[in-house]
């Protein structure tokens, strides 16, 4: 378990460049005490001790405005940067590696019965604002961008944008120097589309009207 608690403060250091010692992080970041007491909470419910659980998720929920049921699955080094307004459901798995900005939701959509909340796998990043809805997969290394909002399934290596999540390609492969900042708009996109097809039409009929004359 110390192991683990180690392997915690430097995954911290490591994403957070404002991080400046192991010490601050145990003591002042939410991020970290919020997923410390999800595993005190998640170990008490695994033991038949429900009641115990919640009263430690919500008092960690009360103390960090972060908001973890102790059913949910977390795996190893994963991150919680700023960390308010975050919510995580009951049935939500999250693999290794996982970054989570603050403002996410991994929720339900109120249709589903048992397996309600989205499976996270390793190495995904979760930009602010972000909400993920239903028992989706996000694949390995996706980004869901910040003030996205997905229901649909994200493969591997991939990156979502807007509302709703629309999945964003780029060469089929994983794009390393991709933030919640430089991030493709297929709004923009769309946009800059269209005004091309415009500007070949005006052209088009630029050249029949002299052809007329």
């Amino acid at each position: 378990m110390f192991e683990s608690y180690k392997e915690d403060i430097r995954s911290f250091m490591e994403h957070d460049p404002a991080a400046r010692s192991p010490i601050e992080i145990v003591l002042l970041y939410p991020g970290f005490k919020a997923l410390r007491s999800h595993k005190k909470a998640n170990w008490f419910l695994k033991h038949n001790m429900p009641f115990i659980a919640r009263f430690i998720s919500q008092r960690s929920a009360h103390r960090t405005g972060i908001e973890i049921h102790p059913g949910a699955t977390i795996g190893k080094r994963v991150v919680i940067d700023h960390g308010s307004g975050i919510v995580i459901g009951e049935t939500a798995e999250i693999g290794d590696d996982v970054m989570i900005y603050q403002g996410v939701t991994l929720g339900g959509t109120g249709k589903d019965i048992g397996k309600r909340h989205p499976t996270i796998e390793s190495g995904v990043m979760i930009g602010s604002g972000a909400k993920v809805l239903g028992p989706i997969t996000i694949g390995r290394n996706a980004k869901v961008a910040a003030g996205a909002v997905v229901v649909k399934n994200v493969e591997p290596n991939c990156t979502v944008v807007g509302v709703p999540g629309e999945v964003v390609r780029i060469d089929g492969e994983r794009v390393d120097d991709l933030d919640q900042i430089h991030i493709p708009d297929p709004v923009m996109n769309a946009i800059q589309n269209n005004q091309k097809k415009i500007n070949e039409l005006q052209n088009e009929i630029e050249i029949l009207k002299e052809s007329l004359k």
